[in-house]
This record gives C-alpha cells, structure tokens and sequence, in this order.
C-alpha cells in the first residue's frame, strides 16, 4: 500500500546577516545553504498495518509524511501510495488517503461541526444519504453525537480532537496518515482515541501511519515501527525487535540488607540508580543468569526483581545518540 525507496527531500534556504548592512549585501549578493530534511527513507506498508514512525524533533517525520500525502515534491528518490504518485495529486489518489495533524485544523472555528462534515462529504461527493449514515456511524464510536451542533469553537480539545477525525475519515480512506493525533490530550481522551482508532483499523482495513511523541499511542496500536534519525533510517522491525537491537540488557532491582556503593555494584553491571539499600543494574542479557547467582552469592538481598527497560526509555537513548545503549 505504501513503498518509499531512497527518498530524501532538501532545501535551499537563503542566509542573512542581521541588521541594514546585512540587507543591502543580501539584495545584491544572495548566499545560500542546504538542508537535508531527509535523507534516506526506506519502507513497505502492506494493506492493513498500523505501523508507529518515531523520532526526535526534526528527524524529518512531518516532511515524510508530507511527501506521502502529496503536499509536497520529493527531492529524489521512488514513492507510490495506494498505486498512485503522489505529488501526482490525482483526484482517484486524494480520495484514497488522509491526514490528520494533531497541530493543525480544518473545521471551521465558529460553525458546528457538522457544518464543516457536510463541506467535506460534499467535497468528496457523498449524498446526503451516505453522508448521514457515515456521520452517524463515526459519532456513535466517537461518542459525539450531542456535540456535532455545538460550534468548534465550544468543543473540548478531546472533543474538537475527535470532530477532526470525522472530518478526515468521512470518505473512508483506504491510507491514514496520523502526525500527533493525541497532541496535548488527557490520559482518558487519549485511551479514547486509541481504541477508536484500533476499531475503525479492524473495521475498514484502513492502513496507518502514525506518528506520536507518546509512547502509549505506540504501544498500544503498532505491532511495527519504524525509527528515523537525523533524516536516515535507522529501524524497521517490531517493538520486540527494537528492544533487543538497540536495549540487549534487562534492569535488576535490588532490595539489600545493608547500604552499597555503585563501585561494589560497577562489576556486575552498569549502574543506573542507586540510593541507600536499593539499586538498579542494567545487565546485558547473555550475562542475566550469570550476573544473578553472583550478586546473590556477594551480597544479603531481601529482593530482587528483573524487568524489561520501558520502550520509552530506548527509544528516548536511541534519538539521543543513534547507537545501541550498552
């Protein structure tokens, strides 16, 4: 449904020195530089998957997802949404696909929502009697049936948040393209949307391309992400995957008997906590049983306990440096 090979997108942006002097010298004599927004993407989405796109701010997520949904031309490289070009912008294509911006809106601020739904269906073409029944069904999963003649305006952010959604998925896209969906949201509005999203997934088939800053939306909607840094990418795989290729250790909390010190610790692994009698060791995998026995057999512990690193936090490593963690 989705392939980008090599794709990579710059831009030739003009330097200026501040001040009258600057401003002379750039009206006679233009400098520029480039920049690198991305560089090198690669990826295949099959029909149906719901695939999580992270990385720090500036990575080049939002401008990926731009050139996906045509708004944009693409520096070089191949790219075919749905059997379609999109820069293209072919009408076949534009009812294929939408994008929803957590940051940004489309209804309009002082008229109902449903005003705004009905400019979209008509928009799209759908008859009045299509358009009824689709607002119905989008309202009734979204719980916002007794919102929809309340002007934007006066809608909460969750509210307006979802108002949003219906208006990208009137059409019933075959492609979805999420930045930021659940954006400044409370934790009940996001769990919401979540679920929503997840059902109206296994409903229609939709395809989905989600990016977000909050690892829960990640966790709890894609099997598969896909991780850029600085422009390139740098993982396609599974939440598994991700774990074991760039976190190969697990965290061992330690409940001790007397206080320690992180250097009787530092032998038996890389110390990331410690305070009194309790401590954390993040120990690589290969060594766990290893490691166990001789921190049991060194010192009197009252408990122990071994957990997988949160994603949060690997993921969170890995847009720091762009390495492994250990």
């Amino acid at each position: 449904m989705l392939v980008a090979e090599n794709l990579h997108k710059s831009y030739r942006v003009a330097l200026k020195t501040p001040g009258l002097q600057g401003t002379i010298a750039h009206f006679f004599q233009r400098r520029y530089r480039t920049i690198e927004a991305v560089k090198s993407v690669s990826f295949a989405i099959a029909p149906g998957e719901i695939v999580g796109f992270l990385g720090a701010n500036g990575a080049g997520k939002t401008t990926t997802l731009k050139m996906l949904a045509g708004l944009i031309y693409p520096s070089g490289g191949r790219l075919q949404v749905a059997g379609h070009e999109p820069f293209a912008r072919e009408p076949a294509f534009l009812h294929k696909i939408a994008l929803v911006m957590g940051q940004k809106q489309q209804l309009i601020w002082d008229l109902p929502a449903l005003d705004s739904l009905r400019i979209n269906g008509a928009v799209y073409g759908l008859s009045d009697r299509e358009l009824d029944q689709r607002v119905g069904e989008l309202s009734e999963l979204l719980e916002l049936q007794s919102k929809l003649t309340q002007p934007v305006r006066k809608l909460s952010l969750g509210e307006r948040m979802k108002a949003e959604l219906m208006a990208a998925l009137l059409h019933r896209p075959q492609v979805l393209f999420l930045d930021e969906p659940t954006l400044g949201l409370d934790v009940n509005a996001q769990a919401n949307l979540r679920e929503f999203l997840r059902d109206y997934n296994q409903r229609y088939g939709a395809t989905v391309l989600l990016t977000s800053h909050y690892m829960g939306d990640i966790t709890a909607l894609c099997d598969r992400v896909l991780l850029i840094h600085e422009g390139s990418s740098i993982y396609d795989g599974s939440l598994t995957g991700l774990v074991d290729r760039f976190a190969p250790y697990r965290e061992v909390r330690l409940e001790l008997a007397h206080p320690i010190t992180a250097d009787q610790l530092q032998p038996f692994g890389t110390v990331a906590a410690i305070e009194g009698r309790s401590a954390q060791l993040l120990v690589r995998r290969a060594e766990l049983t290893q490691i166990i026995a001789q921190l049991l057999d060194r010192f009197e512990i009252q408990d122990l306990g071994i957990t997988e690193p949160p994603v949060e936090d690997i993921i969170g490593r890995v847009f720091r440096s762009g390495t492994n963690w250990l």
